[in-house]
Protein backbone atom coordinates (compact mmCIF):
# COMPACT_ATOMS: atom_id res chain seq x y z
CA UNK A 1 0.00 0.00 0.00
CA UNK A 2 0.89 3.50 -0.80
CA UNK A 3 0.52 6.26 1.62
CA UNK A 4 0.78 9.81 -0.34
CA UNK A 5 1.18 12.35 2.22
CA UNK A 6 0.99 16.00 0.28
CA UNK A 7 0.86 19.72 1.90
CA UNK A 8 -1.81 22.28 0.47
CA UNK A 9 -1.28 24.50 -2.54
CA UNK A 10 -1.01 28.16 -2.13
CA UNK A 11 -3.01 30.66 0.02
CA UNK A 12 -2.70 34.37 -0.10
CA UNK A 13 -1.33 34.33 3.52
CA UNK A 14 1.39 31.95 2.27
CA UNK A 15 1.83 34.74 -0.31
CA UNK A 16 2.16 37.11 2.43
CA UNK A 17 4.53 35.11 4.18
CA UNK A 18 2.12 35.24 7.54
CA UNK A 19 1.74 32.86 9.72
CA UNK A 20 -1.34 30.65 8.97
CA UNK A 21 -2.49 27.59 11.22
CA UNK A 22 -6.03 27.21 12.41
CA UNK A 23 -7.02 30.41 9.77
CA UNK A 24 -9.73 28.79 6.91
CA UNK A 25 -8.20 30.47 4.25
CA UNK A 26 -8.80 29.36 0.90
CA UNK A 27 -6.49 28.38 -2.40
CA UNK A 28 -5.55 31.38 -4.21
CA UNK A 29 -5.31 30.55 -8.33
CA UNK A 30 -1.22 30.12 -8.03
CA UNK A 31 -2.20 27.32 -5.34
CA UNK A 32 -5.25 25.95 -7.48
CA UNK A 33 -2.39 26.13 -10.63
CA UNK A 34 0.38 24.25 -7.84
CA UNK A 35 -2.30 21.38 -7.41
CA UNK A 36 -2.82 20.52 -10.96
CA UNK A 37 0.86 20.97 -11.15
CA UNK A 38 0.83 18.33 -8.51
CA UNK A 39 -0.78 16.20 -10.08
CA UNK A 40 0.33 15.74 -13.14
CA UNK A 41 4.08 14.86 -11.25
CA UNK A 42 1.81 12.03 -9.65
CA UNK A 43 0.97 10.63 -13.00
CA UNK A 44 4.54 11.17 -14.49
CA UNK A 45 5.73 8.81 -10.97
CA UNK A 46 3.67 6.22 -12.09
CA UNK A 47 3.03 6.75 -15.73
CA UNK A 48 -0.39 7.01 -14.86
CA UNK A 49 -2.62 9.02 -12.60
CA UNK A 50 -3.27 6.59 -9.47
CA UNK A 51 -6.66 5.94 -8.12
CA UNK A 52 -7.16 6.26 -4.39
CA UNK A 53 -8.98 4.06 -2.52
CA UNK A 54 -9.47 6.37 0.22
CA UNK A 55 -8.65 10.11 0.67
CA UNK A 56 -8.28 12.27 3.39
CA UNK A 57 -8.09 15.94 4.62
CA UNK A 58 -7.54 18.16 7.19
CA UNK A 59 -10.81 20.15 7.88
CA UNK A 60 -9.67 23.37 6.49
CA UNK A 61 -10.56 24.50 2.44
CA UNK A 62 -7.21 24.79 1.21
CA UNK A 63 -6.37 21.04 2.06
CA UNK A 64 -10.16 20.32 1.02
CA UNK A 65 -9.89 21.54 -1.80
CA UNK A 66 -6.25 20.80 -2.72
CA UNK A 67 -7.00 16.51 -2.01
CA UNK A 68 -10.08 17.57 -4.66
CA UNK A 69 -7.98 18.55 -7.43
CA UNK A 70 -4.99 15.60 -6.49
CA UNK A 71 -7.25 12.85 -6.46
CA UNK A 72 -10.42 14.15 -8.86
CA UNK A 73 -12.92 13.28 -6.17
CA UNK A 74 -15.53 16.10 -5.06
CA UNK A 75 -14.66 17.96 -2.16
CA UNK A 76 -18.14 16.05 -0.35
CA UNK A 77 -16.23 12.87 -1.15
CA UNK A 78 -12.77 13.55 1.15
CA UNK A 79 -12.61 12.20 4.21
CA UNK A 80 -12.17 14.98 6.69
CA UNK A 81 -9.91 14.23 9.94
CA UNK A 82 -9.32 17.22 12.46
CA UNK A 83 -6.32 15.02 13.49
CA UNK A 84 -4.17 16.16 10.79
CA UNK A 85 -5.47 19.73 10.48
CA UNK A 86 -2.48 22.74 11.03
CA UNK A 87 -0.23 23.39 13.93
CA UNK A 88 -2.23 25.53 16.42
CA UNK A 89 0.19 28.79 16.61
CA UNK A 90 -1.92 30.54 19.09
CA UNK A 91 -1.34 34.31 20.05
CA UNK A 92 1.23 34.03 16.67
CA UNK A 93 -1.25 33.48 14.01
CA UNK A 94 -1.16 35.48 11.02
CA UNK A 95 1.78 37.35 11.97
CA UNK A 96 4.28 37.75 9.85
CA UNK A 97 7.24 35.78 9.91
CA UNK A 98 9.58 38.60 10.02
CA UNK A 99 7.38 39.91 13.52
CA UNK A 100 7.63 36.57 15.21
CA UNK A 101 9.89 37.54 18.29
CA UNK A 102 13.10 35.15 18.71
CA UNK A 103 11.52 32.63 21.08
CA UNK A 104 8.70 31.92 17.92
CA UNK A 105 11.13 32.62 15.15
CA UNK A 106 13.92 30.42 16.59
CA UNK A 107 11.72 27.58 17.53
CA UNK A 108 9.81 27.25 14.56
CA UNK A 109 13.34 26.63 12.59
CA UNK A 110 14.69 24.43 15.27
CA UNK A 111 11.19 22.73 17.40
CA UNK A 112 12.66 19.16 17.53
CA UNK A 113 15.15 20.56 19.90
CA UNK A 114 13.71 23.36 21.72
CA UNK A 115 10.26 24.07 24.22
CA UNK A 116 7.30 25.69 22.11
CA UNK A 117 6.44 29.41 23.28
CA UNK A 118 3.11 29.98 25.42
CA UNK A 119 0.14 29.38 23.23
CA UNK A 120 1.86 27.61 20.63
CA UNK A 121 0.24 23.71 20.48
CA UNK A 122 3.30 21.30 21.45
CA UNK A 123 5.79 19.21 19.03
CA UNK A 124 4.47 15.94 21.19
CA UNK A 125 0.78 17.12 20.76
CA UNK A 126 1.59 16.92 16.98
CA UNK A 127 3.61 13.71 17.24
CA UNK A 128 0.44 11.96 19.09
CA UNK A 129 -2.34 13.34 16.93
CA UNK A 130 -0.10 12.23 13.68
CA UNK A 131 0.29 8.86 15.15
CA UNK A 132 -2.95 8.02 16.14
CA UNK A 133 -4.17 8.81 12.76
CA UNK A 134 -1.63 6.90 10.82
CA UNK A 135 -1.69 3.80 12.56
CA UNK A 136 -5.62 4.03 11.72
CA UNK A 137 -5.61 4.34 8.20
CA UNK A 138 -2.65 1.99 8.17
CA UNK A 139 -4.84 -0.57 9.84
CA UNK A 140 -8.13 0.33 7.80
CA UNK A 141 -5.77 0.03 4.73
CA UNK A 142 -4.43 -3.16 5.41
CA UNK A 143 -7.89 -4.82 6.30
CA UNK A 144 -9.52 -3.42 3.05
CA UNK A 145 -6.17 -4.20 0.67
CA UNK A 146 -6.04 -0.51 -0.41
CA UNK A 147 -3.32 0.25 -2.91
CA UNK A 148 -3.22 3.69 -2.55
CA UNK A 149 -4.11 6.34 -0.17
CA UNK A 150 -4.23 10.33 -0.18
CA UNK A 151 -3.66 12.37 2.78
CA UNK A 152 -3.64 16.60 2.35
CA UNK A 153 -2.30 18.28 4.78
CA UNK A 154 -0.26 21.19 6.35
CA UNK A 155 3.23 22.08 6.71
CA UNK A 156 3.37 21.60 10.16
CA UNK A 157 1.79 18.77 10.97
CA UNK A 158 3.00 17.08 7.53
CA UNK A 159 6.41 17.24 9.35
CA UNK A 160 5.64 15.12 12.34
CA UNK A 161 3.17 12.71 9.87
CA UNK A 162 6.59 11.70 7.66
CA UNK A 163 8.54 12.14 10.63
CA UNK A 164 6.08 9.15 12.02
CA UNK A 165 6.67 7.35 8.07
CA UNK A 166 10.90 7.94 8.44
CA UNK A 167 10.77 6.54 12.36
CA UNK A 168 12.62 9.76 12.67
CA UNK A 169 14.71 9.95 15.99
CA UNK A 170 12.56 12.87 17.45
CA UNK A 171 9.56 11.91 15.42
CA UNK A 172 9.69 14.67 12.82
CA UNK A 173 11.42 15.27 10.14
CA UNK A 174 11.82 19.40 10.42
CA UNK A 175 13.78 20.17 7.94
CA UNK A 176 13.84 21.50 4.68
CA UNK A 177 11.07 23.73 4.93
CA UNK A 178 7.64 21.86 2.77
CA UNK A 179 6.76 23.38 -0.29
CA UNK A 180 2.98 24.33 -0.91
CA UNK A 181 1.71 20.89 -3.29
CA UNK A 182 5.20 19.02 -2.47
CA UNK A 183 4.30 15.26 -2.17
CA UNK A 184 5.98 12.33 0.21
CA UNK A 185 5.22 8.81 -1.11
CA UNK A 186 5.53 5.58 1.61
CA UNK A 187 5.12 2.48 1.14
CA UNK A 188 3.54 0.47 4.28
CA UNK A 189 3.05 -3.04 4.73
CA UNK A 190 2.54 -4.70 7.55
CA UNK A 191 3.63 -2.46 10.30
CA UNK A 192 6.99 -1.63 7.89
CA UNK A 193 7.82 1.32 6.17
CA UNK A 194 9.81 2.71 3.49
CA UNK A 195 10.15 6.39 2.08
CA UNK A 196 9.43 6.11 -1.83
CA UNK A 197 10.12 9.66 -3.90
CA UNK A 198 9.48 13.30 -3.03
CA UNK A 199 7.52 14.72 -5.60
CA UNK A 200 7.31 18.43 -6.52
CA UNK A 201 5.05 20.43 -8.73
CA UNK A 202 6.66 21.92 -12.23
CA UNK A 203 7.71 25.48 -11.54
CA UNK A 204 5.45 27.89 -13.16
Amino acid sequence: MKIWISRHGQTNLNRAHLMQGRTDEPLNETGRRQAWAARRAMEDFLGELPVFDAVYASPLDRAIETASILSGRPKEEIGIDPRITETDFGRYERRPYWALGPWMSLYWRYADYLPCPPTVESLQSMRRRSASFLRDIERAGEACSYDNILVVCHGGIMRALIGYMEDAPHGVIWRPKLKNCEIRVFESQGGRRRFLRRLLPAAE
